[in-house]
């Protein structure tokens, strides 16, 4: 379980360890993995999802002590927005390497394993704005749809071997990540300070907490569904995506120029006088 300190991979991880299951979780955040760790009963392991090598020596890691590996969860993800003309290489190549070749890494070192045990399942977080994609997150939506891709791309080939695939499309879900600054080793935006909690408030998405999220991702992840999307509100977004693309993108003008109005260029306050 990849991204498994906080918010979505701590809550999967919970109910995997109630389960019975062995689960490792990695995290670049040592603090609170040792702290998330300790508390659910998992093995903890600090990772950067951008080091393929390390990635992959982990799970050669939990297939020597446990022979074999059942699940691997691609959990690792950030956030990166605010108007797409403000944004530099940089945020994409940051959003890209964490998002989506994360992801890839964590792939090519469970995938090859499961193949040749016969059996397994992978499991990656994408997102609703994987499938229904918003204003003023363009880097996320895009990396978030190529895991889209990539899953279902991935999944009727490793039926072959025994390996199920799953994209895991979360809707609003209460987590740390809502209320986190901007990386502070990338070039500064203007609209930095918006955050993707006021960014769902002003979209009237309210978030569900991780642990009813995870309730729900269990129940797809069990049944196998090639797209997991929770909570129903999301899934909704998403039929509607499928039945009337068009309708979705007349929907979503206003919704751009609300969000930009408020949030990133709002009127200055009256000058008193």
């Amino acid at each position: 379980m990849t991204g498994g300190a906080s918010g979505i991979g701590a809550a999967l991880a919970l109910e995997l360890v109630r389960s019975g299951a062995h689960v490792t979780i990695a995290d670049r955040d040592e603090a609170a993995l040792a702290d998330t760790a300790a508390r659910i009963g998992a093995t903890p392991a600090v990772l950067d999802v951008r080091d393929a090598g390390a990635l992959d020596d982990l799970v050669a890691r939990v297939v020597a002590e446990h022979g074999a590996i059942d699940l691997m969860v691609n959990n690792a993800g950030i956030t990166m927005g605010g108007p797409t003309h403000e944004l530099s290489v940089a945020h994409w190549d940051r959003t890209i390497d964490i998002n989506l070749r994360g992801v890839v890494h964590g792939v090519q070192a469970a995938y090859p394993r499961m193949v040749q045990q016969g059996h397994g399942q992978i499991v990656n977080t994408a997102s609703a704005a994987g499938l229904v994609a918003p204003p003023f997150v363009v880097p996320y939506a895009t990396t978030k749809h190529a895991v889209v891709g990539l899953s279902l791309g991935l999944r009727p080939e490793a039926a072959l071997h025994g390996v199920r695939v799953n994209a895991l499309c979360p809707g609003s879900v209460e987590t740390p990540i809502l209320d986190r600054a901007p990386e502070a080793d990338l070039p500064p935006r203007a609209s930095a300070t918006v955050t993707a909690r006021t960014y769902l408030a002003k979209l009237r998405q309210k978030p569900i907490p991780a642990d009813r999220f995870a309730a729900g991702a269990m129940r797809g992840i069990e049944r196998d569904q090639p797209i997991i999307v929770v909570p129903r509100s999301a899934k909704a977004l998403w039929y509607g995506q499928r039945l009337s693309p068009g309708l979705v993108q007349r929907v979503l003008k206003p919704i751009a120029a609300t969000v930009d109005h408020d949030l990133i260029h709002p009127a200055p306050p009256p000058v008193d006088g």
